[in-house]
């Protein structure tokens, strides 16, 4: 069921549509806002919204590569570890 969300960005609501999963929209967007606000606090007073929304969106999406990097670093490792225990498992199935 699709629900609407509204958030607030530099004093004017924003009002999108929500679905499926409802809980998941409201906690991107509020992502989106902390991220404004903070890149907002950051930043002399004469930033205009664009730019903060562009640092924002550049701050989101640097943390997004960082944790993709981070999974893939992780798969890799389990990989490589799970590759060693079955090898070691093999090897000593062999010896019984």
């Amino acid at each position: 069921m699709e629900q609407m969300i509204t958030i607030e960005l530099f004093g004017q609501p924003y009002t999108f549509k929500a679905e499926p999963d409802v809980e998941q929209a409201r906690e991107v967007a509020d992502l989106l806002v902390r991220e404004v606000g903070k890149v907002q606090s950051q930043q002399a007073g004469g930033v205009n919204h664009v730019a903060v929304l562009m640092l924002a969106a550049l701050n989101i999406a640097n943390e997004n590569l960082e944790l993709k990097k981070g999974c893939s670093s992780l798969r890799t490792d389990l990989s490589q570890r799970f590759s060693h225990l079955i090898r070691l498992l093999d090897s000593s199935l062999n010896w019984a």
